[in-house]
This record gives structure tokens, C-alpha cells and sequence, in this order.
């Protein structure tokens, strides 16, 4: 097979190109990377030396593209498929392109920063993080009032970032219940088949996280 994925199921960031890879049937290869296995972990820096994952292979280009958004850019030129995941107007990627990043800089890392430090057994001041992430849901609230999708009709590489991102997100700060708008698009989020495919691979894997316990049952 042309492509191979170097991922783990339960990290977010590998959800994200998981809900691109599924909304297009693109065939690909999995490689499941455990950053504990000494193995696993030479594997990973061998292709991309800052050891994070995905990374996605291209056998048959010969090449190795790290980082989500440019992953994702990467299948749309050239494992292009009925789900166009960056407009081809200019204005309208621009738009998923500022949202995908919002994603990622305001709700998935704090959301990290808060994990991590966990992990790590640090009792750090989480205000900051927990304010970026009320500060997030407002705005989505704001913006989903006007549309069904973060930029739009169409699911996007936006709404790839979005699903993973708010996931997470709300086992450490739940929605607030007047949030409709942002309510009601989570739970378009996650009936969408890709997202359900990512979601029920990860159970497997869920009692890692060390939030566990915050996850909604239907989920586990």
C-alpha cells in the first residue's frame, strides 16, 4: 500500500488525520508507535528525528510528512476523494486554514499542558489553560449560531481538528449547558462515521488516559 500512518489510537493530534484518512476511504497502512517501547521510539525518530507522531509515509513518493494540517494538505492534493477537506476557493481555505490552527493553538494545547502536567505529577496552576479553553468555547458557541460545520455546509480539515480537540477538551472542562450552539456541534461531531470509526478504535486504549474516569459512558 502507498501510505502508511505512524500513529498511536488514543493520542488526539493522530485522531485528526484518522478523521481525514476515514471521510475519504484513502487506503492506508497503520503502524501503531508505543513511545515506551525503546523500538518503537527509534522507529519514529529514524523518519522524523523530533519524535512526535503521525507522520504519515508516501512509499511511492518516497516521502515522509509529519504535522497534522500539513498531512492532511498533503492527501487533499494528492489522495484527493469525494470529501474535499480544503476548498479550492482561495478565501474558503484561508477560513479553514485560520479555524484548523484555532483547534489546535487554543483548545488542544491547553488541553496538553493539562494532561501533561498530570502525567508528570506537577501540581501546576491551571487557570490559564482552563480560561484559554472557556474563552474557545465561547467563540465556538458564537460562530456555530450562523452555520453546521466550523466553516460552513461542507465538513472540513477544520471540522478534523475540531472533533479530537473538543473531545478531549470537554473531560477536563464540560461544555457549558447554555452552550447549545456548541453542544449541538459536538454532537454532530461525533455522529459523523469517521469520527465514530476514530472513537471505537481509541476505547481500546481509553484507560490510559489519566482522565478516564471524566469520559461519557457512551463513549467507553
Amino acid at each position: 500500500m502507498s501510505l502508511t500512518l505512524y500513529y498511536h489510537p488514543l493520542a488526539s493530534f493522530c485522531h485528526k488525520v484518522l478523521i481525514a484518512l476515514y471521510e475519504n476511504a484513502t487506503p492506508f497502512d497503520k503502524r501503531l508507535i508505543n513511545l515506551g517501547e525503546e523500538g518503537d521510539r527509534a522507529e519514529l525518530e529514524a523518519i522524523w528525528p523530533l519524535c512526535k507522531f503521525p507522520v504519515l509515509r508516501d512509499h511511492e513518493r518516497g516521502r515522509d510528512v509529519p504535522e497534522t494540517s500539513v498531512i492532511i494538505e498533503y492527501l487533499d492534493r494528492y489522495f484527493p476523494g469525494p470529501q474535499d477537506l480544503i476548498p479550492a476557493d482561495w478565501e474558503a481555505a484561508l477560513d479553514v486554514r485560520l479555524w484548523d490552527r484555532f483547534f489546535d493553538n487554543y483548545v488542544q494545547e491547553p488541553v496538553q499542558t493539562i494532561v501533561l502536567g498530570h502525567l508528570s505529577g506537577m501540581q501546576c496552576d491551571q487557570t490559564k489553560e482552563r480560561t484559554k479553553l472557556k474563552t474557545a468555547y465561547k467563540m465556538i458557541e458564537k460562530r456555530m449560531a450562523t452555520r453546521s460545520w466550523m466553516c460552513g455546509d461542507a465538513f472540513s480539515m477544520a471540522d478534523c481538528a475540531a472533533a479530537p480537540a473538543l473531545f478531549y477538551a470537554a473531560t477536563l472542562l464540560p461544555f457549558p449547558e447554555e452552550y447549545a450552539q456548541l453542544n449541538a456541534y459536538f454532537e454532530r461531531l461525533i455522529g459523523r462515521p469517521s469520527v465514530k470509526q476514530v472513537l471505537d478504535e481509541a476505547k481500546p486504549y481509553f484507560s490510559l488516559y489519566p482522565f478516564v474516569d471524566d469520559i461519557p459512558e457512551r463513549f467507553l
